[in-house]
């Protein structure tokens, strides 16, 4: 396994349950474990995330954990089929942040889009799926509201 310039640990307050989550819900899969320090680092696709259950000694935290956990910030993560990813919080009984939608980004003379599906970890912790739908040129018409 080839570590990612950047992989987020996540401080959740049961590891159990937050593993569940993001295998049997997202399709994560477990690299590897270390027991004895209530840790675990998960890939999907090239995404690779850790989770580290609360022990409130940790050097990482910054401040009291409160839910939701990392306000301000969300994860977007790559996947080839975000509808599926709906389906499958949806059957396991995860509520939806935001329903897939169809987001175009102007970079540059050109829009890059995506389908997108938010949803909140049980931590609070808020995850964006991203399925690439290409590109398109920008018409001067919409380059105006961009």
């Amino acid at each position: 396994m080839k570590f990612n310039s950047l992989y987020p640990e996540l401080i959740v307050r049961q590891l159990e349950l937050s593993e569940q989550f993001y295998v049997a819900a997202l399709g994560f899969t477990v690299e590897y474990r270390r027991p004895e320090e209530h840790f675990v680092f998960l890939s999907y696709g090239h995404a690779q995330i850790m989770l580290l259950q609360d022990n409130l000694n940790q050097h990482s935290r910054t401040g009291d954990l409160q839910y939701p956990r990392g306000q301000g910030i969300n994860l977007s993560i790559e996947t080839p089929d975000a509808t599926r990813i709906a389906q499958q919080l949806q059957a396991g009984g995860y509520p939806l942040r935001i329903q897939p939608r169809d987001q175009w980004h102007r970079k540059d003379n050109i829009e890059i889009g995506e389908r997108q599906v938010w949803v909140m970890d049980p931590d609070g912790y808020l995850l964006r799926f991203i399925e690439a739908l290409g590109t398109r040129a920008i018409s001067k018409a919409n380059n105006a509201i961009h």
